[in-house]
This record gives structure tokens, C-alpha cells and sequence, in this order.
């Protein structure tokens, strides 16, 4: 087995910005084990997909335990699942919770304890979290009191990471984005959303795939949130 190549772990990796990232990835010669609840396998030798709930501890366990078997070692780790519902406070209920919580916290905390496990074996390693500028301003008309709860605590908690692992060689960093242009946003909704940003357009998920590569070539950058929103976290 070559274990020279470094690995890096893309979760919510199906579609959207996490398939982006497996794709920029592997460019760059990385291996990559890419999760996601449903996930086609790939024909590329050098990609292991791995299809599960990345809320659930087992799945967790499969994705570093087969990386690991497969290439040898877990250098990265982008924690890109996320789900975001948008509800008035009120209206949230228990399964909207629970939902949100599992996904967006048990997810990074099942998978990034499992991972960093590894990397201290090498004393290398880099965790990335994906969380949202939402935490840092609040949007009138976008309800996101579950997504402040559970994405704010991925900055609090990449924060502590960093420190935590700062003399054992690996790295927390995490990516804050804006509102990204995909296809879950109508073409009729583009100009209300372009208008949410200072600078007057939604970002692209090359935004966020460009802001990941950075961190991750960046060895003296740790505990950094860095948001690539548009301006919308500067203020308005």
C-alpha cells in the first residue's frame, strides 16, 4: 500500500460543494473518502465512497476505519454536511431538532474524533468545518435560530480544536459561507438573495472550495473562521 499520497475525508459529499471539493482534490493528487447518505461508487481507485447517515456514529466508524484500511491515513477532514431548516422559533419541533443537532453536531463530533484519532498517529492532520455566516449576523426574514445554535458551535468548537492540537501538528480551521449560488435557489430567487451581500451577488461554491484549499496549504494558519460571504458578516 502507498501511504504517501495524503487522504482527506469529504462529508455530504454526493452533491453541491461537497462533490465539488472531492473533485478539487483529487486534482491536487489527494485520495479522498467521500460520504454521503446516498453516494455512488466511483470508478477512480484513488476515491472510496462510503454511503450512510453521517449522523450516526456507525457511519463515523466505517468512513475512517475503511479510509484507513484502503490508503493508510487520514490527513484532512472537511465536515461539509449540514442541513438548514427555516422555521420561526416556534414553529420548530422536536424531529426539526433533532434533525439539525444530529447532522450538524453529532456529524462533526462522531466523524472528527474518529479522525483527529489518526492523525495524531502521524502528528499531522487538519480538520475543516463548513458552518454559515448566519451566526455572525442574524438576517431579517431568514429564521435561523437552529442553525445559529448548531453551526455557531462549529466555530466555537474549531476554535478549541486548534488550541487544543496546536503542539501536536494538527490544525481546526472554518469556512463561513454566504448564501451560495446552487440549484436549490429558484433563478427567481437569485436577485432577492444577490441583494443580501454587500457586494451585491451570491457566492459561487468555487468561493468555498478555493477558501478550503487555502486553509488547508496554510500551516500556519489554526482556529481561523474564515468567511467568504460577500461582505455580509462586515456589516450592511
Amino acid at each position: 500500500m502507498n501511504t504517501s499520497q495524503k487522504v482527506v475525508v469529504v462529508t455530504g459529499a454526493s452533491q453541491g460543494i461537497g462533490a465539488e471539493l472531492v473533485k478539487a482534490f483529487r486534482k491536487l493528487d489527494y485520495r479522498v473518502v467521500a460520504t454521503a447518505r446516498s453516494v455512488s461508487p466511483s470508478d477512480d481507485p484513488n476515491i472510496v465512497t462510503i454511503a450512510g447517515d453521517i449522523a450516526d456514529p456507525a457511519t463515523a466508524r466505517r468512513v475512517i476505519s475503511e479510509g484507513v484500511a484502503r490508503f493508510g491515513r487520514i490527513d484532512t477532514l472537511v465536515n461539509n454536511a449540514g442541513i438548514f431548516i427555516a422555521k420561526p422559533f416556534t414553529n420548530y419541533t422536536t424531529e426539526d431538532f433533532a434533525a439539525m443537532t444530529g447532522v450538524n453536531v453529532g456529524g462533526f463530533f462522531y466523524i472528527t474524533q474518529l479522525a483527529i484519532a489518526e492523525m495524531e498517529k502521524n502528528a499531522s492532520g487538519h480538520v475543516v468545518n463548513i458552518t454559515t455566516s448566519l451566526t455572525d449576523h442574524a438576517v431579517d426574514g431568514i429564521p435561523s435560530v437552529l442553525a445559529s445554535l448548531t453551526k455557531g458551535g462549529l466555530n466555537a468548537a474549531t476554535k478549541s480544536l486548534a488550541i487544543e492540537y496546536s503542539k501536536k501538528g494538527i490544525r481546526a480551521n472554518a469556512v463561513s459561507p454566504g448564501i451560495i449560488k446552487s440549484p436549490m435557489h429558484p433563478q427567481e430567487t437569485h436577485a432577492a438573495l444577490d441583494a443580501m451581500h454587500p457586494m451585491g451577488h451570491m457566492g459561487e461554491m468555487s468561493d468555498i472550495v478555493n477558501a478550503v484549499l487555502y486553509l488547508d496549504a496554510a500551516p500556519f494558519v489554526t482556529g481561523e473562521i474564515l468567511h467568504v460571504d460577500g461582505g455580509q458578516s462586515a456589516g450592511h
